[in-house]
């Protein structure tokens, strides 16, 4: 049974920088793609960013393109979000997911991924 557990949410200034990791176990890490995603209040669940499983290719968001970069170790089986120039926008649970199938570089929809984290709260305040 695939495990994902994000940690590095917090509170920052409207600027600012944090780094979210996502520690995967229960499934040969290498070998899938990884996704970030974010819900807002009332908001449906929205893609962040993605990255291959040699990390060989990235994907954002239009909202977070030029700020956020995506990352990955796989002799860490961690995933990594680093998010710069946060905005209030930018507001949200921010959920670590896995795609439901090994070598499938296609994951950008919610559906696409088969497991996922418990989410971490990023608040920016303006």
């Amino acid at each position: 049974q695939v495990q994902l557990v994000e940690s590095g949410g917090g509170l920052v200034q409207a600027g600012g920088s944090l780094r979210l990791s996502c520690a995967a176990s229960g499934r040969t890490f290498s070998t899938y793609t990884m996704g970030w995603f974010r819900q807002a209040p009332e908001k449906g669940r929205e893609f962040v960013a993605a990255i291959t499983w040699t990390g060989t290719f990235t994907y954002y968001g239009d909202s977070v393109t030029g700020r956020f970069t995506i990352s990955r170790d796989n002799a860490k089986n961690t995933v990594y979000l680093q998010m710069n120039s946060l905005k209030p926008e930018d507001t949200a649970v921010y959920y670590c997911a896995m795609s439901g199938r090994p070598y499938d570089s296609g994951s950008r929809l919610p559906p696409d991924f088969g497991s996922w984290g418990q989410g971490t709260q990023v608040t920016v305040s303006s």
